[in-house]
């Protein structure tokens, strides 16, 4: 990952960002894709995420093909579960590990909740704390990515939805495989 001169995160002064989003599929469906090895690898930038849904169990997002061939480490992302209640809701510690500086800020706090809506629609909400971390908020906000090269949390939730309605990505990972 190329990184951002610091000036540039500087000027990202957003401590929490909110995401919500309607998909027409079941909490269970959207919690497994979510947090099942082989459906976070077909959406979004293609991790490999596995946890240990319980208190205290790991998270580990591992690089896509292409990211490893770009010379990125394995783990691109990793964390703590904090809090799994299936299939509504999961608090994660979470870091970018893949850049240096981005793993020296330290660890942010990542909640997804989902909640069943009617005609078979449901709301995922992605809750994403970054007081103090002016770099990850940079990067999950999508600043430095442009059209289809993926887009942060916007980027992954939209690829997210696109699988579970049609079956199929918007792309190839956001750019990276």
């Amino acid at each position: 990952m190329t990184s951002t001169a610091p000036a540039d995160i500087g000027q990202i002064n957003e401590t929490t960002q909110i995401y919500r989003i309607f998909i027409k599929a079941t909490p269970q469906a959207i919690w497994d894709a979510i947090t099942k090895p082989e459906w976070t690898q077909r959406f979004g930038y293609g991790l490999r995420d596995e946890f240990d849904l319980r208190p205290g169990g790991r998270y580990r997002g591992h690089a896509n093909r292409g990211m490893l061939e770009m010379g990125m480490p394995d783990v691109v992302a990793d964390g703590e579960v904090v809090e799994a209640q299936p299939p509504h809701k999961l608090v994660i510690t979470w870091r970018m590990a893949m850049d240096p500086r981005l793993a020296a800020e330290g660890f942010t706090r990542l909640t997804y909740e989902i909640s069943e809506g009617k005609g078979g629609v449901s709301r995922l909400s992605v809750i994403h704390d970054l007081a103090g971390r002016p770099g990850h908020a940079a990067v999950v906000a999508g600043d430095k990515q442009g059209p289809g090269e993926g887009g942060g949390w916007l980027w992954i939730l939209s690829d997210l939805k696109s699988l579970l309605e049609s079956g199929t990505q918007m792309s190839t990972s956001g750019g990276w495989s």
